[in-house]
């Protein structure tokens, strides 16, 4: 059987391959979570929320092909597997049921947060080993931090 080998062994590796894995995991959970949101959202900012909400799913869907790739190209398999997620995931889960707009900014703010900071522990831990990686977290952090900055102007 072929297997896919990239530039980075031993510890750059494996650091580089959880800082992606992580990432991976963050936003294909951040789809969901959006996704969820979008589709139980009631309130007097539904429309305009809605349509954020889509915005924010497409750009979490966007990066992690751009990071599953990523990983790949380095030899590293992504793992993106229902479980696997399920199991990984730091972010917190929306109600189930109907979410109040407030809620819903409430609940994306802090989701988006906590993305950010292992965003940036991310970049931090892949500056050495791997700054292709690096930048490609970087411009993760950078439109997570913009969805944190909209959605808390929100509150």
């Amino acid at each position: 059987m072929a297997t896919i080998t990239g530039p980075l062994s031993g510890d750059a590796r494996n650091t580089v391959a959880e800082a992606l894995q992580g990432a991976l995991v963050d936003l294909i959970d951040l789809s969901l979570v959006a996704k969820q949101a979008h589709w139980n959202l009631i309130g007097s900012h539904f429309r305009p929320l809605h349509l954020q909400l889509d915005e924010l799913t497409e750009l979490a869907r966007n990066h992690m092909d751009t990071i599953a790739e990523r990983a790949v190209a380095l030899g590293v398999n992504p793992d993106g597997r229902a479980a696997t997620i399920s199991r990984s995931t730091k972010l917190s889960q929306p109600e189930s049921g109907w979410l109040e707009d407030g809620k819903v900014v409430a609940t994306i703010t802090d989701v988006l947060d906590g993305i950010s900071k292992r965003m940036y522990e991310r970049i931090r831990a892949t500056d050495e080993p791997d700054p292709v990686s690096q930048d490609l977290l970087i411009a993760v952090a950078q439109d997570i931090d913009k969805q944190h900055w909209m959605f808390q102007a929100q509150r």
